[in-house]
């Protein structure tokens, strides 16, 4: 009995030992570490409109603006030189109609945009959103049905392959439509197909939630419902195998990229999509998940910049490929000095 007692206490000690072990040279964690992040895992998103001169700060996103496209082509010279390679674009038009004209349009301000940055860096990866909420006098994501009172997918289908050729024509990389229609990625790849673009890769918003963390985005994008809100289009945060489902069926469609959105309360579904599918995974770390931290750095109840690593850590870790984010340029320069 005694005997048996010693070697269970002997053998626990040695099983903690071996864990302990492993990790009391720094050099040995750096050479077992699982996960790492790298300045390549980021996309950063910029918000264009029309003027010159414009940089606007917005209160809700410490860190974020509005910029006009000479102020944008400021930003990837510094961006380039933090080693970031690729941003999204997003568009806030002078003017906003029922179907988000400026957004089909080859002189509207994201076309022009696209243009200008590629114009000024040809090696800069410019992405661009293809949505049409900052777009229309309503905020939402499409025309709408004035029967039901929601997007009219169809419509909205063909508006979203008319966008997708005018950002291609004006010299994007890559497409990435958020809007949750179904069947927007068969749509938008046979538009761009059948206008000489199939070399255009689309990286689709394919797991998007109706999150409540999209708040201060739409400060900054100009984009809130004038009514109701987006929950007959988006998903259901309570939905984990739908959200699966919506995922593969973009990838049936022709989508290069996957995407989740948000990001960090959704880091089950992040691994649960990276478990189902071989195509490349992208995470969007979000405006309301940028803000908290930021708050929260500010208050003095976290230190900023350990729990924004560590997030970012997490969703490379939950199985992200890549990760748009707010929080880019910071950590660049915190991996830069690592």
């Amino acid at each position: 009995m005694l005997y048996a007692l010693c070697f269970t206490l002997t053998k626990g000690k040695t099983m903690f030992a071996r864990f302990r072990r492993r990790r009391l040279n720094p050099v040995l964690r750096d050479l077992l570490t699982e996960t790492t992040l790298s300045v390549n895992d980021f996309i950063y998103p910029l918000f264009i409109r029309s003027g010159e001169g414009i940089k606007n700060e917005v209160a809700s996103m410490p860190g974020v603006f509005q910029m006009s496209i000479d102020e944008a082509i400021k930003e990837c010279d510094v961006l380039k030189e933090l080693g970031i390679k690729s941003i999204i674009l997003f568009g806030i038009p002078d003017t906003k109609d029922s179907v988000g004209s400026d957004a089909m349009c080859e002189h509207g301000i994201m076309a022009s945009a696209v243009r200008e940055i590629k114009a000024a860096h040809p090696d800069m990866f410019v992405t661009t959103d293809l949505c049409f909420c900052e777009y229309t006098d309503h905020g939402h994501c499409g025309v709408l049905d004035p029967v039901l009172e929601t997007v009219d997918n169809d419509i909205t289908l063909k508006n979203l392959g008319l966008q997708a050729v005018v950002h291609a024509k004006a010299g994007v990389d890559m497409i990435a439509p958020s809007g949750m229609m179904d069947g927007m990625i068969t749509a938008i790849r046979e538009a761009l197909d059948n206008a000489g673009f199939a070399h255009i890769p689309i990286m689709s918003y394919s797991t998007k939630f109706a999150s409540a963390y999209y708040g201060p985005f739409r400060d900054v994008a100009e984009s809130a419902p004038s009514f109701g809100d987006r929950r007959s289009y988006q998903m259901n945060p309570a939905n984990r195998t739908e959200a699966i489902h919506e995922s593969i069926e973009d990838e049936k469609e022709g989508a290069d990229i996957l995407m989740v959105k948000p990001a960090l309360a959704y880091l089950d579904i992040i691994r649960d999509v990276r478990e189902n599918t071989k195509l490349p995974l992208a995470v969007y770390n979000v405006s309301g998940e940028y803000s908290m931290l930021k708050m929260a750095g500010k208050a003095g109840v976290i230190d900023y910049e350990r729990v924004m690593m560590e997030t970012l850590l997490a969703f490379k870790r939950a199985g992200a490929d890549i990760i748009i984010t707010y929080h880019a340029k910071e950590a660049a320069e915190i991996l830069a000095k690592a």
